[in-house]
């Protein structure tokens, strides 16, 4: 985020009252990637390859995410995990496992040996009309990714902006003109590639800032939330 022009500030977990007092002197929300999020989060059980994070985790992203957008007007920027929560804290669900839900599709989401060993690469398509099209400029971009479940059914007040090849959904945004999106994939891994992402989310920070009357007085601070490694 530095390299975006952010001062990474990193946000534990703690109570909505006290979440809600620390998001008022903020510019924006990063959220990046981890384990799974708990399927009955999204009415489903279980599947044997679903491997569940740390709760305390688990229940502050959620909390965060919800809250975010339900109770600020900030910019909020989801990476992998980070773009789950976003959908979960709006009514959507995942597909746990993309290769037992999809044995034949070819596009290859993390590397051989796994989403929690390495990475691979594959191409993501933008949706017309959306925040990401625009951002990006293009119709097709080969990103980083290394994970197992995606979006399937999209929450409440989203859209579709991305896709793979095998139709997984790749990146999802809230309608309207206020920056929030979700990418499946890892942007930060690739920030050539990906720089117009973060310096749009920077650039949408920055008009919170500017808009309290403090833009001179400070630079654009971003949120990332995490307890534990990936």
């Amino acid at each position: 985020m530095k390299n975006a022009g952010a001062i990474p500030v990193i946000l534990p977990p703690m109570s909505e009252e006290d979440l809600t007092r620390v998001l008022a002197n903020l510019d924006g929300v990063l959220m990046i990637g981890g384990a799974d999020y708990p399927p009955d989060l999204y009415g489903q059980k279980n599947d044997p390859k679903t491997v569940v994070m740390d709760e305390e985790r688990w229940r502050f992203d959620i909390l965060l995410a919800k809250t975010m957008v339900d109770k600020t007007k900030l910019p909020f920027l989801g990476i992998c995990a980070g773009s789950q929560a976003l959908n979960i804290s709006r009514g959507g669900s995942l597909i746990q496992d993309i290769p037992t839900k999809l044995p034949e599709q070819k596009v290859a989401h993390a590397s051989k040996d796994g989403w929690q060993k390495g990475f691979n690469k594959h191409e993501v398509s933008f949706s017309k009309l959306t925040k990401l099209k625009d951002i990006y400029g293009i119709d097709k971009l080969s990103v980083p990714t290394s994970h197992h479940q995606c979006v399937d059914k999209v929450g409440d007040d989203l859209q579709i902006a991305a896709t793979a090849d095998d139709g997984m959904i790749e990146a999802v945004e809230l309608k309207g003109k206020r920056f929030v999106v979700g990418v499946q994939w890892h942007p930060e891994r690739d920030f050539a590639a990906n720089q117009q992402l973060f310096k749009n989310f920077i650039g949408a920070a920055q008009e919170i800032a500017n808009s309290d009357g403090k833009g001179k007085e400070r630079e654009t601070a971003s949120v990332q939330s995490r307890l534990s490694a990936e």
